[in-house]
């Protein structure tokens, strides 16, 4: 299957830009999320869908969801936390997280870990939807030697309690959207990621 960034965006920007006010931006190296009239939007050169660059407003008036140059991991990853997240976190930068990088200690990969099983098994759908490989991340490849198949685990324990009780309300119309986009039947089932899971997930 072929896979455009573009397509993404603009299924993104469909979705939820009239209703949330918000827009999925290739971004560069890094990712980050900017609420509307951020004070750090004016720095930041961002693409439209026809990749014509431009600099955003200095008081730009939408929410911006910046994914890592093009990646459709780094989008999902991204949208994944922007669907977690509440509606007095999506009015601060990176939804007030406190992100410390690679070379964690134990207590601060625990604590990484901790954030980021909802938003994993979130993004774990989003691939299954769009019928692409997940990647399990620890995201600690220079610090504490954390227990991959462990955090694998508590993220497919997260994913069974959504296929039960429901996704997210956001998380579960972009999911939608995927399937129909990329012609994956729903609703999505643990055979779904159980089959990922086999084939098609990598560790880190």
């Amino acid at each position: 299957m072929h896979y455009k960034y573009q397509d993404l965006i603009q299924l993104f920007n469909d979705t939820f830009f009239e209703t949330f006010n918000t827009r999925l931006i290739k971004g560069g190296d890094e990712p980050l999320y900017l609420p509307a009239k951020s004070l750090l939007a004016n720095s930041l050169p961002t693409s439209n869908l026809l990749e014509t660059t431009a600099l955003v407003n200095e008081f730009c008036e939408y929410h911006q969801v910046i994914f890592a140059r093009g990646y459709y991991a780094s989008a999902f990853h991204e949208i994944s936390h922007w669907c977690q997240a509440g509606k007095a976190r999506r009015l601060l930068e990176d939804f007030g997280y406190w992100y410390i990088p690679d070379g964690r200690n134990e207590l601060q990969q625990k604590k990484f870990e901790q954030v980021e099983i909802i938003p994993q098994a979130i993004e774990w759908a989003f691939n299954v939807a769009a019928q692409r490989k997940f990647h399990v991340s620890s995201d600690n490849l220079s610090g504490f030697e954390a227990d991959a198949h462990s955090f694998q685990k508590k993220v497919l324990q997260q994913v069974q309690v959504f296929l039960a009780d429901g996704f997210p309300v956001r998380a579960n119309q972009f999911i939608t959207v995927l399937a129909q986009f990329y012609n994956t039947p729903l609703p999505l089932t643990i055979e779904n990621f159980s089959k990922i899971k086999e084939e098609n997930v990598c560790l880190s």
